[in-house]
């Protein structure tokens, strides 16, 4: 799912607060661990290969509870490649899937 800022009875203008790319991400891992969430989080930071896997800045996260929560949703920025799908990053039993995709300035 792609979605773009776009006018709807309002002015909107770059620099709405978002970054030049704010892209919505789920981590999916039953009963994820805090240690589990915390290494998928340094990973998507670091950056994996490039043009595939490039390092984003996390804005925030959702609500996490270690050993219940299931899924967590992170809103991440920046303008590189993120490429979801399961094992995410080496990761076994997590899936990264895209939720949505702010482009600040759409074409």
């Amino acid at each position: 799912m792609s979605a773009g800022i776009t006018a709807v009875n309002y002015a909107v203008k770059a620099g709405n607060g978002l970054g030049p790319r704010t892209r919505i991400i789920s981590l999916a891992n039953t009963d994820m661990t805090q240690a589990e969430l915390n290494e998928m989080i340094q990973l998507l930071t670091a950056g994996g290969t490039k043009g595939v896997d490039d390092a984003v800045t996390v804005a925030g996260i959702t609500a996490f509870e270690a050993g219940v929560t299931d899924t967590v949703y992170v809103a991440v920025q920046g303008t590189g490649v993120l490429t979801p799908g399961a094992t995410y990053r080496g990761q076994a039993n997590t899936t990264m899937a895209l939720v949505a995709d702010f482009d600040q300035n759409p074409a």
